[in-house]
């Protein structure tokens, strides 16, 4: 088949790369891409939110697949006008996509559907952002009800900065919505969806917070591994049974069925299995990581989905290898991101073994050399036989890349390679078995 690939991302390089390893896929095209894309398939430069300007891109390619990355085109509706072409199309509707562009509208499907999630009150001014704020309490969650490239949400103890966020979204015609604040480890699961049929790909868990330790404003996110074997056993199972099969179900029923993927970010709480947010697509960086470990030919399943055929997809292959992506992000990511600066070194990582570069905010400049061209510049891919290993390539790789300005955690898995990340249930029998011995240490200690 011959596919396009709509969007300018790391996640889209990523699917460019697994849709070239697939067998039945002997032509890619993207619009528009990125420098490390261009480098890869011929790339086109069109407005990707343009529904018609897209349209007529699939017709001049004559391509049998369209998939569409990022939130902005499907919510701008550039799925539906495809669709109404005549395309399949990788990728929900307009309407279907409003799980992503409005949360409030998100919280009413889970309702509907019965969907475990945080308590939330919507909020259009500041005396009513004042009073959710008041019944939740502190830590305090708010989250701007539009798309905001992930980066719409403050998580904080102070009630001024969580006020000041939630007017700045007011400002400029938003509203916001407040939620209690969910305990535990958060883990990504990407769910195919057909309309009626899901698929699960494999947990992965990302870093929003741009400095080490979780410090810092949120981002698009600046790292990513998977898998993830702290995780209870029959967690996916869980979730396709009580969030992602509900869900569908639900969209089917409201007439706006979900064709595409259904990222469900998840928090493992003292209370069990909670819903924090979905998005109608695949989630960068988790994408980075998750697809280098597929080894399922990926054209085949985007066009099982788009088709109606997820029912006839054969139980999932993947590496048995660990694969951690880590993010460079340029100078003054993510307030006012600096542009225009030379890259080095990329050619180096790319030469480690088990390691590969996912091109994201790049460009070429007019003597044709790499250059920074958005806030998140690039991602780092290391695979190895366990985290340890995985992250010691993704390291040495980025290590070897030289950018003006730029910053990435030093932290990336590194909990979870020390094997130190705890569930709430964990972390509460580990402080009364503390709690519990501290009497007789002291006797010891007397």
């Amino acid at each position: 088949m011959k596919v396009l690939v709509i969007g300018p991302g790391g996640r889209e390089h990523a699917i460019v790369r697994g849709l070239l390893a697939d067998p039945y896929v002997h032509e890619v095209h993207a619009a528009p891409g990125n420098a490390g894309i261009a480098a890869l398939v011929p790339t086109h430069q069109l407005n990707a939110s343009d529904p018609e300007a897209v349209t007529a891109l699939a017709n001049k390619l004559e391509v049998d697949l369209v998939v569409v990355g990022p939130e902005a085109p499907l919510v701008a509706g550039v799925s539906d006008r495809l669709r109404e072409a005549g395309f399949a199309v990788f990728g929900p509707s307009k309407a279907a996509a409003a799980l992503e562009g409005s949360k409030a509208f998100a919280k009413q499907v889970m309702a509907g559907a019965g969907v475990p999630t945080a308590m939330a009150k919507v909020a259009a001014n500041a005396e009513e952002a004042a009073e959710a704020l008041d019944t939740f309490g502190a830590p305090y969650v708010v989250k701007d009800d539009g798309l905001a490239a992930g980066k719409g949400v403050v998580v904080t103890s102070d009630r001024g900065e969580a006020l000041a966020h939630a007017q700045s979204c007011f400002d400029v015609g938003g509203e916001v919505v407040i939620e209690e604040f969910l305990d535990g480890p958060e883990v990504s699961l990407f769910v195919l969806s057909d309309g009626s049929n899901v698929v699960p790909l494999a947990p992965a868990q990302d870093f929003k917070r741009i400095y080490d330790g979780d410090e810092g404003p949120n981002t698009g996110g600046m790292g990513a591994y998977s898998p993830l074997d702290w995780v209870p056993a029959g967690l996916v199972d869980e979730v396709i049974s009580r969030v992602a099969q509900p869900t569908i179900d639900e969209m089917a029923h409201r007439g706006t069925p979900f064709v595409g993927v259904l990222y469900c970010g998840l928090a493992l709480t003292s209370r069990g299995l909670r819903v924090i947010e979905f998005n109608a697509r695949f989630g960068d960086p988790e994408t980075q990581a998750v697809l280098a470990r597929l080894r399922t030919p990926l054209g085949g399943l985007l066009m099982a989905a788009a088709k109606g055929q997820l029912d006839t997809v054969e139980t999932l292959r993947w590496a048995p290898e660990t694969a951690v992506a880590v993010v460079l992000a340029s100078a003054n990511y993510p307030d006012s991101p600096r542009t225009g600066d030379r890259i080095r070194g990329v050619k180096k990582a790319n030469a480690l073994d088990g390691v590969h570069v996912l091109h994201a905010g790049t460009a070429t400049d007019d003597e044709q050399k790499l250059i920074s061209a958005g806030g998140r510049v690039l991602a780092v891919v290391g695979l190895g036989e366990d985290l340890v290993e995985a992250r010691e390539r993704a390291y040495d790789g980025i290590g070897l890349i030289q950018l003006d300005g730029g910053q990435y955690r030093r932290d990336i898995a590194a909990k979870a390679a020390r094997g130190t990340v705890l569930l709430p249930s964990q972390d509460k029998a580990n402080q009364d078995k503390a709690s519990q011995g501290a009497p007789q240490e002291q006797e010891q200690a007397k």
